[in-house]
Parts: structure tokens; C-alpha cells; sequence
């Protein structure tokens, strides 16, 4: 079962206060859609699009090359629904989540709790429960009340069995208030579940600091060192953070002895308590005998998802007097980056010597240091 998410980037935001569309204001270091993004960084999620403003070319290049698919919106929300659904249908996932971009503080229990929600319905949305009194005000006085047994504020994300949704925008003749509202126009039952009331919606200028706060006291980073040695041994090669560089001698060890990669993997177990490669990979287990280091890597790197984490930035350091890193330094990065499914600008690889001190001076072998950052998705 495949699930998407679709994030609605595509409005002015005016009544957000002057300046450039809320969405693409800086919240707490980051714009109010990356940290939207992030948050559907999610291990149940396939695949993300974000609908975008119609021929708005610098959003576009905003996103090229983050993995994010890219869907141009249209004069409504709605309408830029129906376009974000039909950009994914080649991908036919069987759910999608329709979220707000100004939605940047959603959580990931909120995100579970809509997709366990859609095991046994057609549809489900969080909603809060009204504990206000409610009333109808007129030329700044109040004209009467209104009963709130039974009412919810609607939140998003919104989730709903693919087809089906798909299915209720082409029928739609428009103006609907949200996705809900379209889908029981079709007949579609929607379950509610809980919402959470950190989950505004950023609308108005002061809805920015309160967002801010929520974020700052939300942010789970984690930071974790990795140490790595090999010593030389017969060969003619060196892997390194997951490239073949020539070398007069290659390195020994259990797997392809990847001191790069060992390092970087130690640094992602570190930052989650989770050991060290040996744990995860123990070196009397004979299948790992030769073993590519990515493999390590990877694992790390989906174990840190799997716990609700993303992988902020590596930075990786090779100890050595030969070979020579800096003519592979970037190749080195790009494959680091291809790995962890990361942008290149968030890996970091260079070198140092020991000025001839030590075992790395005397050439004996190379070692590796690395520090991980995780950031709770």
C-alpha cells in the first residue's frame, strides 16, 4: 500500500501580513514550507508534491532537485487540489494526505492517527473539539450565541482513499471550504480524529510567533560522533565514503573496511543511541564478510527515519598522508548524498594529515572522524 502526500503551497497568504506569500516566510531559521515538508519526511509516506503558484518559476527552483514532486496550482484551493491529484495519478498511491503548507507544526502522532484512520475508512480528518463559548457579533457588539455541542474546528492533514478523492474533485462544481466538504458531497463518510491543538493553521502576523514557539520547544536534535580505524593491508585500492580511489595498498577489515562510511554510520547510531555498527553487524557473522559499507549506511539511515528522525547534515573527516582526498572529495559527497537520500550541501567530506605523528603519519593506516545531526521529522 502506497501513500502520498500533498501539500497545498499555491495561495497569497495576504491576510498573513505584507511581503512575500506566508509560505515562503522564514519561521524559527526556516521557511514555513520546509518545515512543512519535514514533517511528512514520514516512514508511511512514498511520495510528497507540493502545489506550487501558477508560473511562479522561483518556487520552482526552489525545489528542483530535493525529490519533492512539483505541481502548479490553480485560482482556488480546490482547484489546486484537483491539479496536485491528477499530477499523481500516474503514480496511483492508494492514499493521499491533503495538508496546508501554513500547517508547519503538524505532528507525526497527528499523521499516524489519520493514517490508522484510513485502515478501516474511506476517510478521516483530525478535528478540535469547540470548548469556546461561540457567539454572533454585529458592529462590534454581540448579537446572539450559538450551541458548540457537536462542532469541530477542521485541521489537515485530511486523508483519503486516493481513487475516491480523485473521483470527488472532477465531480465537484467548486467553492467547497476544504476536502472534506468535497468528499461528502460524494457521499464519501468521513471519521474524525482527534486533532492537536500545536497544529494551527499560520493565517494572521501573530500567528507567527506562536508558531515559532511551538516549533522551538518542539525541535528534538540529536548530535552523534562516529570514530573509525583501518590499517593498510595488500592491495590496490582504498574504498572511501563509498568511492574506489587507486592506491598502492588497500585497507583490511571485516566488510570493504570503508573508514569513511564506518564513521558516518557510528555518527547516525550515535545521535540515536543505538550503538555501533558492531550491534547492528557483528563481524563474526560471515555475510558481512566483504561487504559494501553502504549497506551500513543505509540501514542507519533507515533506522533513523523509522524512529522519527531526519538526517540534518554529516560531516565526515579523513585522517591521512596518502592517498591524496581532495581530488576525490566531491565524488566522495555526491555518493554520501545519493545513500542517505540527501541534498549534496548537506554532506560535508575533507581531510587532514597528522603531520607525521602517530600510526596515520607513518602510514600504517587512515582513520575517520564524523558528527550527525538528527532533527525529529
Amino acid at each position: 500500500m502506497t501513500t502520498a502526500a500533498l501539500i497545498v503551497a499555491a495561495g497569497q497568504g495576504i491576510r498573513a501580513g505584507a511581503g512575500v506569500p506566508k509560505q515562503w516566510r522564514m519561521l524559527a531559521g526556516r521557511r514555513v514550507a520546509d518545515w512543512t515538508l519535514s514533517r511528512f519526511a514520514h516512514p508511511a509516506i512514498d511520495h510528497v508534491i507540493l502545489v506550487l503558484p501558477a508560473g511562479d518559476s522561483a518556487a520552482r527552483d526552489l525545489f528542483a532537485g530535493s525529490g519533492v514532486l512539483l505541481a502548479e496550482g490553480g485560482p482556488t484551493r480546490a482547484a489546486s487540489v484537483r491539479n496536485g491529484l491528477e499530477a499523481l495519478a500516474p503514480l496511483a498511491p492508494d492514499r493521499v494526505l491533503i495538508h496546508d503548507v501554513a500547517r508547519p507544526c503538524v505532528g507525526a502522532r497527528l499523521i499516524d492517527d489519520v493514517l490508522q484512520a484510513l485502515d478501516s475508512h474511506a476517510a478521516a480528518a483530525p478535528g478540535l473539539e469547540v470548548s469556546d463559548a461561540l457567539w454572533t457579533g454585529a458592529d462590534g457588539r454581540v448579537s446572539g450565541t450559538r450551541d458548540r455541542a457537536g462542532l469541530f474546528a477542521a485541521q489537515t492533514p485530511q486523508g483519503f482513499h486516493f481513487a475516491a478523492i480523485r473521483a470527488a474533485h472532477a465531480e465537484h462544481p467548486g467553492g467547497a471550504a476544504d476536502d472534506v466538504e468535497v468528499a461528502r458531497a460524494a457521499g464519501i463518510e468521513v471519521a474524525i480524529v482527534p486533532g492537536d491543538p500545536d497544529n494551527l493553521k499560520i493565517t494572521r502576523p501573530g500567528d507567527f510567533a506562536r508558531a515559532e514557539r511551538i516549533l522551538r520547544g518542539d525541535m528534538d536534535i540529536r548530535l552523534g560522533n562516529g570514530y573509525d580505524v583501518h590499517r593498510f593491508g595488500p592491495g590496490d585500492y582504498v574504498m572511501l565514503c563509498g568511492v574506489r580511489v587507486p592506491h598502492g595498498r588497500g585497507l583490511n577489515g571485516h566488510s570493504d573496511a570503508d573508514v569513511g562510511l564506518h564513521a558516518v554510520t557510528d555518527a547516525i547510531y550515535g545521535a540515536l543511541a543505538e550503538g555501533d555498527i558492531g550491534r547492528h553487524f557483528p563481524p563474526s557473522d560471515p555475510q558481512w564478510k566483504g561487504a559494501a559499507s553502504e549497506v551500513f549506511l543505509r540501514h542507519a539511515a533507515e533506522l533513523s527515519a523509522a524512529r522519527g528522525f531526519r538526517i540534518s547534515n554529516v560531516d565526515c573527516t579523513l585522517v591521512c598522508e596518502q592517498p591524496r582526498v581532495g581530488p576525490h572529495a566531491a565524488a566522495m559527497q555526491a555518493e554520501m548524498a545519493r545513500i542517505l537520500d540527501l541534498p549534496g550541501d548537506r554532506i560535508s567530506v575533507k581531510a587532514t594529515t597528522s603531520e607525521r605523528l602517530g600510526f596515520t603519519g607513518r602510514e600504517e593506516g587512515i582513520a575517520a572522524l564524523a558528527t550527525a545531526c538528527l532533527v525529529a521529522a
